[in-house]
């Protein structure tokens, strides 16, 4: 049932976005050089790295860490960058992922390959078992303001509840965050 809710929003979902998608592509192109998509490598189910596309809000050759781990990311950021983060529009390309099947619409945001600490602590949780998401149970609960033991705290009780229910609560609660842009700090 999962899978399935994930194609039928993530086309609805696409659907929806297509010409603000494309015009959020012609801004990114327009605003500063490089390429429209910026894909990251990410940890997915059972610690395999797939590559996640977002729209690039930061300037070529920034480095490839967590931006809280950076001293100054505004410095990075793109002119349209902010807007598009603390919006959370970088992150339509993900429905891409969805579809694909390396993603879901809810579970625990995908680690960067590079967040070590946090792969371990989810492996040690067994929450590398669970698809990654668009949304998560950490994304409304604090999102860029979590520790990493705090954002595995959220993953583990989401894998704990999880349902079709308790995932379309989450996908209620991301879309208020979004609007009101609670906890998002870039």
């Amino acid at each position: 049932m999962k899978r399935f809710l994930d194609i039928v929003l993530a086309v609805m979902c696409l659907v929806i976005s297509f010409l603000p998608m494309i015009l959020i592509a012609i801004i990114v192109k327009i605003t500063s050089p490089g390429p429209i998509i910026y894909s990251s490598e990410r940890i997915g189910v059972d610690n395999k790295i797939f590559v996640m596309p977002k729209f690039r809000t930061m300037r070529n050759k920034s480095p490839q860490i967590a931006t809280h781990l950076m001293l100054d990311p505004k410095k990075y950021l793109t002119p349209i960058g902010s807007f598009l983060r603390k919006t959370s529009l970088d992150e339509l390309p993900q429905l891409w992922s969805i579809l694909i099947g390396n993603m879901s619409m809810v579970g625990p945001r995908p680690a960067l390959f590079n967040q070590k600490d946090l792969i371990k602590l989810r492996q040690k949780k067994n929450i590398h078992k669970l698809r990654p998401g668009l949304t998560g149970l950490a994304q409304i609960n604090g999102r860029d303001n979590l520790s990493i033991d705090e954002k595995v705290s959220y993953d583990l009780q989401y894998n704990n509840k999880k349902s079709t229910l308790f995932d379309l609560y989450i996908i209620l609660l991301t879309i208020k965050k979004i609007f009101t842009e609670d906890s998002i700090s870039h």
